[in-house]
């Protein structure tokens, strides 16, 4: 019993991870909208303000995350799947009757709650994958991150791409999978993702062998995103070709449960490893309890001076730090802004010319992924080779999406392509950065609600951005040009909302780089605590 029980709960724990990755990919959900936008503003005679309006609606869903995250530290992981599943199954389910008009279009108001209850659906699901995950492999919060938040990034390709191949890009059929597929996978997500109770310390063969997986699961999820890539960029495939890809496409996505089946075999065969890893953790533990007197007695100074930043905060004491406000202020410029271009990317396409924008949203669900997966992991070598803060990341990718709405707003041949993918890999690097940036420096004991107040930025930056600017300076553009109007044809249409959204990434360059100099001696503690630890163990290895 001895032996096997280690193992299962290392299995169990990549298992769990495996599960949170098919949730991630299907709970995407809330970046899609520009794949049914047309339909919805066709059929219920919107003009774009108010078009824009209903995106703002299906945004706000995510400042309701606030109870997710209440919930996330009373709730156990499948209650909190379960409520996020059936919440979409409803949102998503009524805007499927009104597009495939088997009911008569709700009034405005009733659209706007279900669009809302829509995009709520996904903080449910998020935070239960978030919290839980990053719990389980607290060393390496950037991979996990990375990987997590990069599926949902594809989650839009792959429902995108799966539309096209098997429903021809029909919105009625789209939205039935939005509604359906995601409360499927989450009913069976119940079962496999849990928390595993933490341990105490790891040998450095058990850490490298974690690095190990991880960089199987990334690899896993490049090939998957260039696969989704190479289908978008082909010329109208037959019927027979478009079904092989959604067979090969659903066996990829199974094929990271190779981990932990490897894991639980490695581990149960090896009958001595338990053994080895008790000896070396013995010494460790007795170190740890003859420093728990010292310790104590930092924690009463601790008490004196106050809560500093990498330490557990409660919600209140993160609230109150300049930290946060730095943080949450840089993630609206980004988020915001990237949103905006995410809900508008239908008008976009139109404004240019393009009448066909599933590929450029498959581009920003694609590159997105690149951003998350590939920032999630090199910020965390950095930190452990460098001790470098994550926030630099942040600073790099705001200058470079800066460059991207530059670009947009020039309107030439090809830039609607190559803003896309900009605008998708710097708007993942916000997103997986961000998401380990809060837990290292508030602490993972509030952690779910923390979380859920920054990604207060997304309804918010929908409403400023795509709500206000974009959907303003739209309409005013196609009353000037067509007469009243609602249809805005040109380069014209867009520049000065991409003129603004590059003031913007600006801005959040600025308070980024500061953010990076105020952290520096949290990541520099970081740094310094896990590179004992490691040799530590291996020393002690080798007098045994």
């Amino acid at each position: 019993m001895g032996v096997s029980s280690p193992s299962v709960s290392t299995a169990s724990k990549w298992l769990g991870l495996v599960a949170a990755v098919w949730i991630q990919s299907i709970s995407g959900n809330n970046y899609t909208f520009s794949n049914y936008s047309d339909a919805l503003k066709s059929l219920m005679f919107l003009t774009q303000l108010e078009l824009n309006n209903l995106s703002v609606a299906k945004d706000v869903g995510k400042a309701f995350g606030l109870l997710a995250g209440f919930a996330s530290d009373r709730f156990p992981t499948w209650l909190m799947l379960l409520i996020g599943s059936v919440e979409g199954l409803i949102g998503y389910g009524v805007q499927w009757l009104v597009v495939s008009q088997r009911i008569q279009p709700l009034p405005y108001w009733q659209m706007c709650i279900f669009l809302c209850m829509g995009g709520n659906s996904t903080t449910w699901m998020n935070t239960a994958v978030l919290v839980t995950c990053i719990r389980n492999f607290r060393s390496n919060r950037g991979p996990v991150s990375g990987i997590l938040k990069g599926f949902v990034g594809l989650s839009t390709a792959i429902f995108t791409n799966i539309c096209s191949a098997l429903f021809a890009d029909d919105p009625s059929s789209f939205l039935l999978m939005l509604s359906i597929v995601p409360f499927a996978v989450c009913l069976s997500g119940i079962f496999f993702l849990h928390e595993i109770p933490a341990v105490k310390s790891t040998t450095a063969a058990e850490d490298n062998e974690e690095t190990r997986y991880f960089g199987v699961l990334n690899a896993f999820a490049i090939v998957i995103a260039l696969y989704l890539l190479a289908f978008g960029f082909l010329p109208n495939p037959t019927a027979l070709f478009s079904t092989a890809f959604a067979v090969v496409l659903l066996l990829m996505l199974a094929s990271p449960l190779g981990i932990p089946v490897h894991s639980f075999f490695k581990n149960r065969f090896k009958p001595g490893l338990d053994m080895d890893v008790e000896r070396v953790k013995e010494p460790l533990l007795q170190k740890k309890e003859n420093e728990t007197p010292a310790e104590e007695g930092e924690a009463v100074v601790a008490v004196k001076r106050g809560t500093e930043i990498g330490e557990e905060h409660t919600v209140v004491e993160a609230l109150s730090s300049v930290e946060f406000w730095i943080m949450f202020v840089s993630f609206l410029c980004g988020v915001g802004t990237g949103l905006a271009v995410q809900n508008n990317l239908g008008q976009i396409g139109l404004a240019l010319g393009y009448t066909d924008v599933s590929l450029f949203v498959s581009l920003i669900s694609i590159f997105g992924f690149f951003g998350r997966i590939i920032s999630g992991s090199v910020s965390e070598h950095f930190i452990k080779k460098a001790a470098t803060p994550r926030p630099l990341w942040n600073a790099a990718s705001q200058i470079l999406m800066a460059l991207g709405y530059i670009l947009l707003a020039m309107a030439m041949p090809g830039s609607l392509y190559i803003g896309s993918v900009i605008v998708g890999l710097c708007y993942g690097v916000r997103l997986a950065i961000t998401v380990p940036t809060a837990s290292e420096l508030f602490g993972l004991k509030y952690y779910g609600l923390i979380y859920n107040i920054l990604i207060l930025n997304l309804p918010l930056g929908s409403f400023l951005f795509s709500g206000l600017l974009a959907g303003i300076l739209y309409d005013r553009e196609a009353t000037a040009i067509a007469g009243g109007g609602n249809t805005c044809v040109g380069g014209h249409c867009y520049r000065l909302v991409f003129v603004v959204m590059t003031g913007a990434c600006v801005v959040g360059f600025v308070l980024d780089i500061l953010l990076y100099f105020r952290t520096k001696k949290v990541y520099n503690k970081i740094y310094m605590s896990r590179k004992p630890n490691k040799s530590s163990i291996t020393s002690i290895k080798q007098s045994s």
